[in-house]
């Protein structure tokens, strides 16, 4: 379903979210020696390389110019071998969905067991406030289950799951070398700081600024202030500035919360270019 449901994306949420300021991916390129990433429209998926291992977080919707793309960067799709999902909707694991071209077929995947359930037909994703059911994800790649603060390695490469429900039941964050927090959908960078993620695409709002809450606890306790990078409105590492507003909702309908600095469309990649992929690295925000 992954190429439908992208195409769907791409058509309609296009519309939907046109104008709105909400959306405001990275173009592609290298946030630092070890983090580059990919622009996917208004999703970004993203790689760290640390020695001769290179690993993927998430990996975007079923989109055409993936691999062009990673070649801008000089990663090729057949060097990866193991990739990281957040969770599991579309515009996160559209490339190794069973329709999908294929380029990561071999690749071991990585996600939450509570998350899984989802690709079990255990439970079915619900967004726009609980009223559309999204169809059931199909992924045949070897999968291993990970619990809420499991550590462990991929070469030299440091990973910590932090489980951060709300978004979805089993949203999965990563903290790789103590350095990085890749954060997916669970805080929204607006102009004056970091919001609780698009309240019309959680399955419980409640949860996802409780666990918003917990984990700005749990790092202040542990003395770590990483490089926050998230799926949709870039990289920060002002930790004042990722928390600011963790107990408020990005609400794109309504009373909204946006960005004037987001693009009128942020599905139109016009702007993603090799020569800028290739031109030095990518400014975060709240800095």
């Amino acid at each position: 379903m992954s190429k439908q449901a992208t195409e769907f994306q791409k058509k309609e949420m296009s519309k939907m979210y046109r104008g709105k300021e909400i959306f405001k991916p990275l173009n592609t390129g290298w946030i630092d020696e070890h983090v580059a990433c990919v622009r996917e429209w208004v999703a970004n998926i993203f790689f760290y390389r640390k020695g001769d291992t290179t690993i993927m977080i998430d990996a975007g919707y079923n989109y055409d110019r993936l691999e062009e793309k990673m070649g801008w960067l000089g990663i090729a799709p057949k060097s990866i071998r193991d990739i990281l999902i957040t969770h599991q909707d579309t515009d996160h694991v559209g490339a190794v969905e069973a329709d999908s071209p294929g380029l990561f077929r071999e690749a071991t995947l990585y996600i939450g067991e509570t998350e899984n359930r989802y690709l079990t037909g255990e439970v079915r994703r619900k967004v726009i406030y609980h009223l559309y059911k999204l169809p059931q994800v199909t992924i045949n790649n070897k999968k291993v289950l990970l619990r809420d603060g499991e550590l462990f390695c991929i070469g030299d490469i440091k990973i910590e799951c932090m489980l951060v429900p709300g978004h979805t039941w089993g949203h999965m964050v990563y903290l790789i070398d103590n350095k990085y927090l890749f954060t997916g959908d669970t805080i929204w960078f607006g102009a004056d700081g970091g919001y609780s993620f698009i309240s019309a695409l959680a399955e419980d709002n409640k949860l996802a600024v409780r666990s918003l809450t917990e984990l700005e606890e749990r790092l202040k306790k542990r003395g770590l202030q990483p490089m926050f990078i998230t799926g949709h409105t870039g990289w920060s590492d002002n930790m004042n500035f990722v928390f600011a507003h963790r107990e408020q909702l990005c609400s794109p309908f309504g009373k909204r919360v946006h960005d004037p600095s987001a693009p009128y469309d942020a599905y139109d990649e016009t702007d993603d270019t090799e020569e800028g992929a290739r031109s030095g690295y990518l400014k975060g925000v709240g800095r």
